[in-house]
């Protein structure tokens, strides 16, 4: 099996040595996506409402520039600097997850998040042969 680098300019791409994802197969391995504007390189201003959305927006480009999509995630991992934040964050995922069939999760509080943001979410998805 051969990995594969994947890199979108549709999502944010951070000034460290990391891959927004690394394809190995049939399955799609995304970096953690801190809410950060493409177009502009900037975090999105607002709490975690428009920062998970603007996150799981990054993840949707990275997916589909690998072949694949949001429904096929099978597993995510959400980092909160503060869980006080999870009614909100809940509200924009289940837009994007729905409530019958999201992926496997685990959400926690994570001290430290990087540029101050309220989240950092990272995503393994399949990807259709």
């Amino acid at each position: 099996m051969e990995k594969k680098v994947i890199h979108t300019d549709k999502a944010a791409s951070g000034k460290v040595p990391l891959s927004q994802a690394i394809a190995v197969g049939e399955w799609l391995y995304c970096s953690g996506q801190l809410p950060i504007d493409p177009a502009t390189g900037e975090l999105v201003p607002g709490g975690a409402g428009p920062q998970t959305r603007r996150i799981i927006e990054n993840l949707k480009a990275v997916c589909e520039e690998a072949g694949t999509s949001l429904s096929n995630a099978v597993k995510v991992t959400i980092f909160m600097a503060d869980l006080g934040d999870l009614k909100e964050m809940n509200d924009v995922f289940e837009e994007y997850f729905g409530i019958d069939d999201p992926p496997a999760r685990t959400t926690f509080q994570a001290g430290g998040i990087i540029a101050g943001a309220r989240l950092e979410i990272e995503l393994t998805a399949f990807i259709p042969q």
